[in-house]
């Protein structure tokens, strides 16, 4: 059964897509019907249970016993102590030796939005509210870790949306971006994963996610371009269909 947050339950529910490929949208995204298929990529963004697009070991890290949790950091510890090894450094020297339990215990924490719940994450913040005026939240803060390189990228978040009838209280559209910020990503799906998350919630007349980030792995390694930046976007309903609409939003992120 789809995942429905307690204060959207009287709203029909979206369609759900079927396993016959002649029933599934034209959509890059959208997978094939046999094989092997990434589960960021998977139709459904929310699952029943309210967690987002949960990877293969999502649910055993999320009710894992507390010995379960000691032995996967353990292992975790000991996989960056080899890679310490293979570089040629010295596990045991005086400024390495806590490494690596710090960088596991920083891996876990930087993952750690795997395990949270959309449910949770909301709570009660969701009003209905009669108003149709754009909403604007600009500069929200936040980060992430390619999941080629494992290396940090960051910078900033605007999000922009017409509301339908119901407001989301506005620190939980910083929180529902770190819960998919706190993951082995790339920029281009975690944009459009928030802004999925927030059509499922809202269900808007128009909402636009713009990200703005700058990329370790372009300014510390291989090419080394220090200055170099990369904005990706989500448009749905108004914003993408209506022209005056999306220059609206535009101007008032002082893009327009």
């Amino acid at each position: 059964m789809p995942y429905v947050h307690p204060m959207l339950e009287t709203l029909p529910e979206r369609p759900a897509f079927s396993d016959n490929t002649t029933d599934r949208p034209n959509h890059p995204l959208t997978p094939p019907s046999s094989g092997s298929v990434s589960p960021a990529l998977k139709p459904r963004l929310i699952d029943y249970d309210g967690l987002c697009a949960p990877s293969l070991g999502t649910r055993a890290r999320t009710t894992e016993s507390p010995a379960a949790a000691a032995e996967r950091k353990s292992k975790m510890e000991e996989a960056a102590r080899i890679l310490l090894e293979c570089v040629g450094e010295d596990p045991l020297r005086g400024g390495l030796r806590g490494t690596p339990e710090r960088l596991a215990r920083a891996m876990l924490d930087a993952t750690n939005g795997y395990q949270l719940n959309l449910h949770d994450v909301i709570g009660d913040a969701l009003y209905e509210e009669d108003s149709n005026d754009m909403v604007l939240i600009k500069d929200i803060c936040i980060s992430s870790t390619c999941e080629h390189h494992l290396l940090p990228f960051s910078g900033s978040l605007h999000i922009g949306y017409i509301p339908n009838g119901r407001v989301l209280g506005l620190s939980k559209f910083a929180r529902i971006a770190e819960m998919f910020a706190q993951r082995l990503q790339i920029q281009e799906r975690l944009t459009k994963q928030i802004a999925g998350a927030l059509q499922e919630v809202l269900q808007p007349q128009g909402l636009a996610v713009v990200m703005e980030m700058t990329h370790s792995c372009m300014t510390c390694r291989g090419v080394r371009q220090g200055s170099s930046g990369t904005t990706t976007s989500s448009m749905q309903g108004m914003m993408r269909s209506r022209d005056r609409t999306r220059r609206e939003f535009l101007s008032l992120l002082g893009k327009g």
